[in-house]
């Protein structure tokens, strides 16, 4: 297991535990003030869909700024240098954009209260029941990997046991989304979002100055890693070698179009947080308004870790001591004064909290609604699914902590979440996709095509990669590859199993596919449209086309 080196315990005193005991206050007293709103089980899971478009954008970017995007992009700054900042400007922007202006349509107007209920109106119920599986099992595992990276901070810098930290984190999270339901979390989430630019805007700024400056970093990591170190780029030509170990196809196809789309418009965690806006206005200015702090998010947080290569040359090698997860809590010990560290402490909680209050709220609507509803308990009134939603909140912190230990053979947790996404995200992005776009798309092809991409992404990495059989230089490039073989093998298997059975009546399909009208439209769906997206053997063929690129730069 993978602790925190001792060395970087941090010398708070009572001032930094005072901003502490703040800030708990101030979450709890959120959390009771939110709970006057919540009367129904809309309330409690989706807002009462009454938020305004700036409370939902905030809170669905900081939703996704948690204590593993934190500690796991510095620790890719300090791993992979300054390619980080494809995870944002490729990763993240363009997804976020086409979640707003092409998808949140689709969700809102179709009154789902989650991602997986989409699945069940356009294809049938065993898509839907594999979907919520899929989606709560790996909500839970996320949840568990901001537990982890709370725990081993806290024990390391604050000298708290790993079980208080534990548990006390998850108490004030439990207590707060319990209390006050999803307007708790995501109020509490636009409070987190400045409390963490507080603690990271400082860390940076010092780090550069400890450093020389821009140019300082630059020559000192050129130095020691080469020049591509400090380029995007560099180094990502078919067959070149470069520190992220992927070329530009696998950085572009596999990051920028399958992970990053698979995430950002199938994750119900942030999905969730534009489905709880007041209109459908303010659901698709939800991910936009995000999308401009996510620009330059990534210098607070690459910025750190590429200091942390400098202030320790040999990080993430055993001669260190340190891993690569260590480069956030070093500088905050080598720069913070007291005062500031209590607020860099705070920050690195609140980020913690918020990601874990994004996967638990998610996980609790979606096994309230999807599984529990509609397939255990069916028609009881919505106080009862009320009650019910606080329980399995509970239920879903209990689990979490047990889930946490996953994370500790990962010594980049960013790299273990990539591997998350690849295997749950990319086959529910694929099914979506396919689903949308084409109308001749079958019922039953949904729940295949999620079996196939499963399947296949876990295939590729725990076979061909990890058993040698393919040469993949690195465990980041193995995800890019995963995802783009998940995305493939379940749009070849939806094609393949379309052709072979039903479609969905057209009469039930309004709303749910692009180009036709939700039933309350003025105009009927259009007929005969015979769009290049609508036609299975060009999606097949180039389904098949694009595996082969993705796996010809490592046979080279």
């Amino acid at each position: 297991m993978n602790y925190l080196a001792e060395g970087l315990r941090l010398p708070t005193n009572g001032l930094d535990y005072t901003i502490l005991a703040i800030y708990f206050v101030v979450v709890l007293g959120i959390g009771f003030a939110a709970r006057a709103s919540v009367k129904t089980s809309l309330d409690f899971f989706l807002s009462g869909r009454s938020l305004p478009a700036w409370v939902t954008g905030l809170a669905f970017v900081a939703a996704n700024l948690g204590a593993t995007e934190i500690l796991g992009m510095a620790a890719t700054g300090a791993q992979y240098g300054v390619a980080v900042v494809h995870w944002y400007w490729i990763g993240a922007i363009p997804a976020m954009v086409f979640l707003g202006l092409v998808m949140m349509p689709f969700y809102y107007r179709s009154k789902v209260r989650s991602v997986p209920e989409f699945l069940l109106q356009r294809f049938d119920r065993s898509a839907h029941l594999l979907s919520s599986i899929l989606f709560a099992f790996a909500a839970i595992l996320i949840a568990g990997v901001n537990l982890y990276a709370l725990s081993i901070v806290v024990e390391a810098l604050l000298g708290w046991d790993r079980w208080v930290a534990i548990v006390v984190a998850g108490v004030f999270v439990l207590l707060y989304i319990t209390i006050g339901g999803l307007s708790s979390a995501i109020y509490n989430e636009v409070l987190q979002f400045f409390v963490i630019l507080a603690a990271l805007i400082p860390l940076t700024i010092l780090g550069l100055k400890r450093v020389g400056g821009w140019d300082g970093l630059s020559g000192s990591l050129e130095e020691q890693h080469g020049a591509d170190f400090m380029s995007a780029w560099g180094g990502t030509g078919i067959g070149d070698a470069n520190p992220l170990g992927a070329n530009w196809l696998t950085i572009i196809l596999g990051l920028g179009f399958v992970l990053s789309f698979g995430y950002w418009t199938t994750n119900f965690a942030e999905v969730q947080r534009a489905l709880s806006a007041k209109n459908l206005s303010a659901a698709k200015r939800t991910p936009l308004i995000a999308a401009f702090p996510k620009i330059f998010i990534v210098f607070a947080v690459m910025i750190p870790g590429l200091v942390a290569a400098v202030v320790v040359p040999n990080i993430g090698s055993k001669e260190s001591g340190l891993t690569y997860n260590d480069a956030i809590p070093l500088l905050m010990r080598e720069l913070l004064p007291n005062g500031v560290l209590g607020i860099a402490v705070t920050g690195l909680l609140a980020a913690f909290m918020a990601g874990m209050a994004a996967n638990v709220s998610s996980f609790n609507t979606v096994f309230t609604t999807d599984i529990w509803q509609r397939y255990v308990k069916k028609d009881r009134s919505d106080a009862y699914y009320l009650r019910f939603g606080r329980v399995i909140t509970a239920v879903g912190v209990l689990a979490s902590i047990g889930t946490a230990f996953i994370a500790a053979s990962f010594s980049n947790i960013m790299t273990y979440l990539q591997t998350l996404f690849s295997f749950f995200n990319v086959p529910m992005f694929v099914v979506f996709i396919i689903g949308m776009f084409w109308k001749r798309a079958s019922m039953k092809s949904g729940v295949w095509g999620l079996v196939a991409g499963t399947s296949a992404a876990m295939v590729n990495y725990f076979v061909l990669y990890e058993q040698g059989i393919i040469g993949i230089p690195s465990d980041q490039g193995a995800n890019f590859v995963s995802a783009i073989v998940g995305f493939v093998a379940g749009a070849v298997v939806m094609v393949v199993v379309t052709l072979f059975t039903e479609p969905k009546p057209e009469a039930e399909l309004a709303g749910l596919v692009y180009g036709t009208e939700s039933p309350d439209a003025d105009e009927a769906p259009e007929e005969g449209d015979s769009a290049w997206y609508r036609r299975p053997a060009l999606l097949g063929w180039g389904a098949i086309v694009l595996a082969a690129l993705c796996y010809l730069p490592y046979s080279l």
